[in-house]
């Protein structure tokens, strides 16, 4: 079913010491998206970067999500850690109950978490990781959704206990052929103009092309893109105007799910 409204998100505050990123600054993206996934200070960001980036994403009525991830600066928290369900699920809540209180400093809410890379990953295909982490976020925040791929095992565990979920569509990574997408630690010089016409097309026919050249079904509330992808202004700019001359309005994720109740 063709979508008229979506939720746009990027990743924020992935940097130390100073507000800015290495492709475009949060506050230029900010202008653009309606939900900011907000680094929590394990693969990037630190207390500054975090209040900066809240306080503007209030300021502009953007929802404000936590994006945990490994305790990896090195590796940007694109290289899995061996560690206990349990022990990644502590390191989640610590992050998020961080970024909750930035928010709540600016008046805002936390409207959702986003797990960040490898660990975003990790919860897709782990069932253990993923059911604790909707066990304990449905003790701590029951009404905050959790964004992940359709074709995950956070989804399943997330419908299966009732709790809120938003799907993702990502535009700037490709998709294989079971709805998961490529997960890749350096990326490549995309088009803005085809990444556009792409959301375009699954917000209209609900189909995105694999890696592969075939066309699968592909679910979701949510675009995403990534600040650290090279151009990444750019691709915001023209996903934006092509979903909005298209008739999609854009709104945060938790007015989607508003409207879509």
């Amino acid at each position: 079913m063709p979508k008229s409204i979506v939720d746009l998100n990027c990743d924020l505050g992935e940097s130390f010491g100073q507000w800015a990123n290495a492709e475009a600054s949060d506050e230029d993206l900010m202008d653009l998206i309606t939900s900011a996934n907000v680094a929590t200070g394990f693969h990037a960001g630190d207390p500054n970067i975090m209040n900066a980036v809240v306080q503007g994403a209030v300021a502009r009525g953007i929802g404000i999500g936590a994006h945990p991830g490994y305790d990896d600066i090195q590796g940007f928290g694109r290289r899995r850690i061996d560690a206990k369900a349990e022990e990644l699920v502590n390191d989640i809540l610590y992050q998020v109950g961080a970024l909750r209180e930035f928010t709540r400093r600016y008046g805002g809410t936390l409207q959702h978490v986003k797990p960040h890379g490898a660990l975003y990953m990790e919860a897709a295909r782990n069932a253990e990781l993923s059911s604790l982490l909707v066990e304990a976020l449905g003790r701590s925040s029951p009404n905050t959704p959790i964004f992940c791929m359709g074709a995950s095992e956070t989804f399943r565990v997330c419908k299966a206990a009732g709790h809120p979920v938003i799907r993702e569509f990502y535009s700037d990574r490709d998709y294989a052929e079971d709805g998961t997408i490529v997960f890749t630690r350096h990326m490549r010089v995309l088009d803005p103009k085809e990444v556009a016409e792409r959301c375009v097309r699954a917000c209209t026919t609900g189909k995105v092309m694999t890696a592969s050249g075939v066309d699968i079904d592909i679910e979701f509330e949510s675009i995403c893109f990534h600040s650290d992808t090279p151009g990444a202004l750019a691709i915001g700019t023209a996903i934006r105007d092509a979903l909005i001359e298209n008739g999609i309005r854009i709104m945060p994720a938790a007015e989607v799910m508003s409207a879509a109740a």
